[in-house]
């Protein structure tokens, strides 16, 4: 049986391919859980080929992560990210 978080997705990748401006960039977020029952927001974006940059967030709870992912995902998808 799925509990309520399995709803969400916890890792998205994103692109944003634009050969004519020379634009080959990636954008991952993926949550993780802590040892001590934190969650990790991994965010990692740079130009595609490349291992790019690093950025965590941590929450106290699954739900909070969840979120903050969703409005990143949302943000970079205005921007022109794809799946």
């Amino acid at each position: 049986m799925l509990g309520q978080l399995d709803l969400f997705p916890t890792e998205v990748l994103l692109r944003r391919i634009e050969p004519a401006t020379n634009k080959w960039r990636f954008y991952h977020l993926s949550i993780e859980g802590g040892l001590f029952g934190d969650w990790c927001l991994v965010r990692r974006w740079g130009r595609i080929g490349t291992s790019g940059q690093l950025k965590l967030d941590w929450f106290t709870s699954a739900g909070q992560a969840h979120d903050a992912l969703a409005i990143l995902e949302q943000s970079k998808r205005k921007r022109g990210y794809r799946d």
